[in-house]
């Protein structure tokens, strides 16, 4: 078994009202060397909460959070070609935006990638 930590990826359209629908999840094993992020969205259901939220700039940010996970050098400059420890750091800092990171959490698996399905079904879907 090998540690992992994640947070879900969260939608907030009315930072001022803190209210948010879950997106995705984003999880970091530093043991097994994984960072990975897996995302569900629910366009009808986004649209029918918060009618004019753009939700093609919200899957850019998404987007953009899988390409640091991945290391890209072409999405965030310097975040993406860190470490994965420092690529996690930076995409789990708080920030008011309309897609945040949730509070980050810790589990055991021997399947990342596993585990990271499991989340997004059971914490997304």
């Amino acid at each position: 078994m090998k540690g992992f930590e994640y947070f879900v990826v969260r939608c907030v359209p009315r930072v001022d009202r803190e209210e948010f629908l879950n997106v995705g999840v984003v999880l970091y094993s530093q043991p097994a060397g994984f960072l990975a992020a897996a995302f569900n969205v629910n366009r009808d259901r986004i649209a029918s909460l918060w009618p004019d939220l753009d939700l093609d700039v919200v899957c850019a940010a998404l987007d953009t959070i899988e390409a640091v996970c991945r290391g890209d050098s072409d999405a965030g400059g310097r975040p993406a070609t860190g470490t994965l420890t420092e690529r996690f750091g930076w995409l789990a800092a708080p920030r008011s935006t309309v897609v945040q990171p949730g509070p980050v959490h810790g589990g055991q698996t021997d399947d990342p990638a596993g585990q990271l399905a499991h989340l997004v079904s059971t914490l997304v879907g």
